[in-house]
């Protein structure tokens, strides 16, 4: 009877993200059964949702076969179906762990999970060893993304068990450079689509220029373009944040504002999940209160089903149906946002210095949100990576109406609040001689989702204060 072992346990290397995993196998008089790869299992103790898409299996007849060291592409799960290694991983990724190295023995009772850019060796212990592993990637001929190191390099000095001049090796994985000749492997790159936006400059700010990071607008990147698909190595990507959006509520009501709504916010969003799906991606939305009819007599939370009332707010919740579909996404849904460019802050303050007093709604409720908290709320979760899913993100602070808002800019800037005369929305809108949108008169969103993953939102008249004595 053959038992290695009946508990499923993970183990942290020094290596980040590279991880152990002990296997359940249970054997009788007829051999022995274990669990190679069991999702659920697995993502439970930490290992990431790699998504596998292919199965591979080494065959090695002799003691002392020895390969690698190679980095690929590609995350890949290592377990064995019969014999022993011993293995050897060398971090190639840039950073301050490049050149680290472990060493571990494994048979069919351990599993290795092995992360992008982390180069892989093993040499066989036993005759008949039949190394198995799964990856997320397919292989490519192109040879881009790969990094191979000198099984004999002096620098990284793997102890092999038996010495590299009685192995099995190829020529070839003694030829290879060694770590001093090598480019460390960049990251995996983000890409912020709608760089020359609100949010988007926000973005840059927040995110740097660090190079695996990438700023476009549409005349870098068409998202509605059918080649899409093929208009970037998306093998190459992390994240992609979706900070593109067609944003003018009431002409989204015009045939042409109609047409050019859907197609921003949901054909564009419908292709970027696709591509999010095909290769791993994690996809950042943003989403707007507007996917919301505003009749509820408390704040929305991200599991109140959606109701919107106009086209703006139909493209939008069409859009947020298209990207949860992807497995990895963030949903992002906030309102009444501020940031660079034109804005209804910067309208009120130029309406003071002007002298110009002005009526403004007071039956719409809501927060502000300034595009600094969004860029550092999105931040947040791409740091600490919480259940993939909708997140509520505005300012904190009590509700207020767009009046008051009006009010306190004209107070923060020096002039007398009383200037401003609230009116209600349809007197607002009554002399309109173009398509005026509905709006949502409850805009406020919970945010004890996002504020439970660590996050703590500004108050809003706190970052309006500061908004405005930085303009």
């Amino acid at each position: 009877m053959t038992e290695f072992g009946k508990q499923l346990t993970a183990t942290q290397t020094p290596i980040p993200g590279l991880i152990v995993f002990e296997l359940p196998v249970h054997g009788d008089t007829r051999g022995w059964f274990k669990e190679s790869w069991q999702r659920e299992k697995m993502l439970a103790l930490g290992l990431p949702d790699f998504g596998p898409v292919q199965n591979n299996v080494s065959f090695n007849d002799q003691i002392g076969t020895t390969r690698g060291i190679h980095a690929e592409p590609w995350d890949k799960w290592v377990s064995l179906a019969t014999g022993r290694i011993f293995g050897a991983w060398v971090d190639l990724r840039e950073g301050p762990t490049f050149g680290a190295v472990f060493t571990t023995e494994l048979d069919p009772s351990r599993a290795i999970f092995v992360p992008r850019g982390v180069a892989n060796s093993y040499q066989t212990l036993e005759p008949d060893t039949a190394y198995t592993y799964l990856v997320n990637d397919h292989w490519s001929p192109d040879g881009q993304g790969y990094s191979f190191l000198n099984l004999a390099d002096e620098t990284v000095a793997i102890p092999w068990p038996i010495p590299l001049h009685d192995a099995e090796i190829s020529a070839k994985d003694l030829t290879h450079p060694r770590l001093d000749g090598l480019t460390p492997i960049p990251a995996r790159k983000t890409l912020v689509l709608g760089a020359a936006g609100q949010l988007g400059l926000a973005l840059r700010t927040e995110l740097g220029d660090a190079s695996h990071i990438e700023y476009a607008t549409r005349a870098d990147l068409d998202v509605t373009d059918p080649a899409l698909p093929t208009a970037r190595r998306w093998r190459d990507y992390d994240t992609i944040i979706n900070a593109a959006a067609y944003t003018a509520v009431d002409l989204a009501e015009t045939p042409d504002g109609r047409r050019d709504a859907w197609t921003a916010n949901v054909t564009s969003a419908t292709a970027l999940a696709a591509i999010a799906a095909a290769h791993q991606i994690t996809l950042v939305h943003i989403s707007s209160d507007y996917v919301f009819d505003g009749t509820l007599d408390r704040p929305y939370t991200e599991t109140d089903p959606v109701s919107p009332l106009g086209v703006y707010g139909q493209t939008k919740a069409a859009g947020d149906a298209a990207v949860s579909t992807t497995p990895r996404h963030y949903i992002i849904r906030t309102s009444w946002v501020i940031g660079q460019g034109h804005n209804f802050v910067r309208t009120m303050t130029s309406l003071a210095e002007r002298g110009i007093n002005p009526t403004v709604v007071h039956d719409q409720s809501g927060r502000l949100t300034f595009t600094t908290d969004i860029a550092r709320g999105i931040r947040h979760l791409l740091e600490t990576r919480p259940a993939y899913g909708i997140y509520n993100l505005t300012s904190a602070g009590e509700p207020t109406t767009w009046a008051d808002i009006a009010r306190n800019v004209y107070e923060l800037t020096g002039h007398d609040r009383a200037r401003v005369t609230a009116v209600t929305t349809e007197d607002y809108f009554s002399s309109a001689t173009r398509p005026v949108a509905p709006r949502p008169r409850n805009g406020v969103l919970d945010l004890a989702k996002v504020e439970h993953t660590g996050f703590a939102p500004r108050d809003w008249r706190a970052a309006l204060t500061e908004y405005l004595s930085a303009t």
